[in-house]
Parts: structure tokens; C-alpha cells; sequence
């Protein structure tokens, strides 16, 4: 049987950047590269069902080996990664026996990480590190997690004597631009509960994520000669950097963590006539992301009585939810991990996403879906790593979770 360093290092070579803004899913064809890989992979080791859709989403089931009446499981991983760091040509290489020291990922382009800027790395100590050439990104977000449950699915399929319910298994498009689950049919996939396969360190389960949403800022100002201007011209740009400006300034990004809701401008664009903003805001507290959105409402209604009514312009579209509310009524879902972790000898860490996943997303289109540990780090750049170790344990874990049966 392969092991998940084979898989896993088969994997990342394979470009399969998503791309944002564009209106088909998925995003980008080379995705279906992958995908048919995968697909040929699972009808070979046996699993049933094998398919493949037009929009880039497999499905496949592992079927019971037990008359018990039990639900049927999900493990599901995204093949897409980011587009913040070039996908192509990836080159992985294993430092062996990690000594907890600096690495160097390049040295011709001054690339290297160390405990002191990446402390995570002290506990991979005596790991097999997998890193980058310092080119691209690895793709461990999330080819880690497709690796593992490949490896889980190979192992179950070749060991029919271990008792489990139904094992569905689904892999998804463009998770990193968003639409991950737009296209994903429950129905379809077949699951009574799931599994994301998409975080980071070893025992880690995620089940709460933020409540998020999108502002858009949109400033008219009023352009004019410059040597004129004098109580005459209003400067678009200058108007959205006092917006800005008058926001909380440590609600954001780089001033908060863990449970902390921030505003975040992403980008902005415009000149002195017209200027528009985009922000996104985020919270794990419905109410608290409320306030945020009362007070950007309130700031814009501000500076329109300064500047004039409809000089800053809002718009607030809601994004995603927490999908606490939507677990915690399945909290053996959660239970269930930390008893096959606590088995396995891993110290189960339940964490705060401070993002969201497709798993909340398909929480709140019927599959309640927590988020697992993949044993990935440094995701989205240059400094990404995952260990052979990491992915070993993680496989076990998700055989363990299969082994645990779920009465209907």
C-alpha cells in the first residue's frame, strides 16, 4: 500500500491553484488534473461509486462492513490551493530528523525560518520536514488532507475485517476562493455526518469559526483643477483614508487574535472623483459582529454630515456563520475525536477558526461538519511545511473515527 509521503509528495506536484473572480466553478480546469488522478486512484484500490462531476467535485463510498445500523460518515479535503504563492513546478524536500534549528529554505533568495519567528516548529522536533524550494507554496492546505484520507481510504478497503459503517468520501474545487461548497450536493454525497480534513497542527479540531461579512465603501468626491480647488474639491481618496481613520484602530487583523473580531481592509481602489473600499468583517459573536457593522453604518453617517449625504455610500452582505450552533446539537462529533485521540496518545486541542471552511458552510446546508487536524503549518507561502510523522498520525485518526459507530 502507498504511504501518505508518497501520496502526499505526488500530490503537490500537480498545479491546482483556484482563482478569484471568476464566475465558473471550478475556477481554473487544471483542478480536473488532480481530480482525475484521484478518481482513477479510488476506483483501483476498490472503492465504490467512483464519480466525478462536471464541476470538478468527486464522491466515492467505502461500503460497511457491519450489519449495525449506524450512520453513514463523511472525510472530506479541498484539491485547490492558494493563489497567494505560485502552485507550479513545486518542489518538496524532506529535512530528516528535524533538529529544531534554522532552516533554510533558499539561500540564493535569503529564505529561512526558525523557532524564534515560528515557535510551532519546536514541536515537530526529530520530524521528517517536508518545506518548499522557496519558490512556490507546498499545497499541504490541503493536498495534506487529501493525502490522508486516500491513505485512510486504501488502508479500510484493504482491511475488510475492521467494522465501520458506510465511509463517504469527497473531494471539493476552489475552497481557497470561496466556493468550495457551492456546488456540493448532500444529497448527492450521501453522508449523515462529516468531516472536513483542512486545519493545522496535530489535535487540533476546529468547530467554531467567525460569522463574516463583506463591506464595500463607495466615496464620491468631486474633482477639480487643482490650482482652484480651495473649498471646492472633496478628494475621494483622502475622504476614505479618514473613514478609515475612524474606525477602531486595534480591531484589526494584525492587533487581534483568538476569540477577537477585527475589520480588515483588503484593497482599495479609485482617484480624487471616486474611490471604493472593500473591508471584511468578522466575529465569532453574532451580536459583537453586529456592532461592527453598527459602526461602520454610523461613521459613514457621520462624515456624510460633514461632507455631504452620499459622499460615503455602504454596502454589508453577509458571508458566512459560526458553525457552533449548528455542531453543538452533534457534540458527539467532537467527543468522538478526543476519545480516538486520547487512544492514539495525541493531546486533543479544540480551537477557534479565524477563518471559516467549507465544513461550516455545509453545517448550515444540512451536513454538520467539524474540521480536522491535517498536520500542516505556515499555510498560503513560501514557509509552509508538514511532516511525515504528522500525516502518519493524522491517518490514524481518521481510521479510529471510522471505526466509531454512530447509531441512527
Amino acid at each position: 500500500m502507498e504511504t501518505v509521503l508518497e501520496r502526499f509528495l505526488r500530490y503537490v506536484k500537480v498545479d491546482t491553484q483556484s482563482q478569484e473572480d471568476v464566475e465558473v466553478v471550478p475556477s481554473t480546469q487544471k483542478q480536473f488534473n488532480l481530480a482525475n488522478m484521484l478518481v482513477e486512484e479510488l476506483k483501483a484500490m476498490g472503492a465504490h461509486n467512483v464519480r466525478l462531476t462536471d464541476k470538478c467535485y468527486i464522491y466515492a463510498e467505502i461500503p460497511a462492513t457491519t450489519d449495525e445500523k449506524c450512520a453513514a460518515l463523511g472525510f472530506i479535503s479541498h484539491m485547490d490551493t492558494s493563489d497567494a504563492v505560485s502552485g507550479e513546478n513545486v518542489n518538496p524536500r524532506i529535512i530528516k530528523n528535524y533538529d529544531g534549528g534554522t532552516v533554510v529554505i533558499n539561500k540564493e533568495l535569503g529564505l529561512s525560518m526558525g523557532p524564534g519567528e515560528y515557535p510551532d516548529l519546536l514541536t515537530r522536533v526529530g520530524e521528517d520536514l517536508i518545506v518548499t524550494d522557496g519558490n512556490t507554496l507546498l499545497g499541504a492546505d490541503d493536498k495534506a488532507g487529501v493525502a490522508e484520507i486516500m491513505t485512510m481510504a486504501d488502508y479500510l478497503l484493504q482491511n475488510r475485517e475492521i467494522k465501520h459503517g458506510k465511509i463517504l468520501i469527497g473531494f471539493t474545487p476552489d475552497e481557497e476562493v470561496g466556493r468550495g461548497a457551492d456546488f456540493f450536493d448532500v444529497k448527492e454525497f450521501g453522508a449523515d455526518y462529516a468531516y472536513t480534513v483542512d486545519g493545522g497542527a496535530v489535535g487540533e479540531i476546529e468547530y467554531e469559526n467567525f460569522n463574516a461579512a463583506a463591506l464595500t465603501v463607495t466615496i464620491t468626491g468631486k474633482s477639480v483643477h487643482p490650482g482652484s480647488a480651495k473649498d471646492v474639491m472633496k478628494n475621494a481618496l483622502t475622504l476614505g483614508m479618514k473613514f478609515d481613520s475612524l474606525l477602531p484602530e486595534n480591531e484589526v487583523p494584525e492587533h487581534t487574535e483568538g476569540y477577537e473580531g477585527f475589520h480588515h481592509l483588503t484593497d482599495m481602489e479609485g482617484n480624487v472623483d471616486k474611490t471604493v473600499m472593500h473591508y471584511i468583517l468578522r466575529d465569532h459573536d453574532e451580536n459583537k459582529l453586529e456592532d461592527k457593522k453598527r459602526v461602520v453604518r454610523e461613521t459613514a453617517a457621520y462624515l456624510n454630515k460633514i461632507y455631504g449625504e452620499g459622499t460615503f455610500a455602504i454596502e454589508i452582505k453577509d458571508s458566512y456563520s459560526n458553525m457552533k450552533k449548528k455542531i453543538e446539537p452533534h457534540i458527539f462529533l467532537i467527543d468522538n475525536v478526543k476519545a480516538v485521540m486520547n487512544d492514539l496518545g495525541i493531546e486533543p486541542k479544540v480551537c477557534a477558526i479565524r477563518g471559516g471552511t467549507d465544513g461550516a458552510r455545509l453545517s448550515f446546508m444540512g451536513l454538520p461538519c467539524p474540521n480536522l487536524c491535517t498536520g500542516g503549518a505556515n499555510y498560503h507561502g513560501r514557509f509552509e511545511y508538514v511532516t511525515t510523522q504528522s500525516m502518519e498520525k493524522c491517518v490514524k485518526i481518521l481510521i479510529g473515527l471510522s471505526r466509531k459507530l454512530i447509531k441512527k
